[in-house]
């Protein structure tokens, strides 16, 4: 019982952490939320399924918040919607078909050139 508590104080500090870098950031919690739930003991690809169910809810908040303040508009964002959600379907079919050890060097390697873009630029 006490480890269940202390598992879910640990999870829920982790969900503050990622929900804060993804407001900070406007996006980035699933590239914390991946890791942190393949460390809680799920497979590669059930940690990047349920990123993005921790991860949806959360950029809705952030995304509301920034658009009732008025730093972004949906026009700006419209035009990136419908291939998004392309994108967002193929991704879905794909997963099922990418090799975990695959996913886990995409995974990587996006993450490396994202990182190396920013520290670049």
């Amino acid at each position: 019982m006490q480890k269940k508590i202390k598992n879910n104080l640990l999870y829920g500090s982790l969900g503050f952490v990622i929900g804060l870098i993804n407001g900070i950031l406007g996006a980035g919690g699933g590239m914390i939320a991946v890791p942190l739930l393949k460390k809680a003991g799920l497979t590669q690809k059930e940690s990047h399924v349920n990123a993005i169910g921790i991860i949806l809810p959360i950029t809705i908040v952030t995304a509301s918040i920034y658009i009732f303040k008025e730093n972004v508009t949906l026009s700006d964002a419209a035009v990136y919607m419908p291939t998004g959600v392309l994108g967002a379907v193929l991704g879905t079919y794909l997963l099922k078909k990418i090799s975990p050890l695959w996913l886990k060097r995409i995974f990587g390697a996006l993450m490396l050139y994202a990182g190396g873009r920013l520290l670049l630029k």
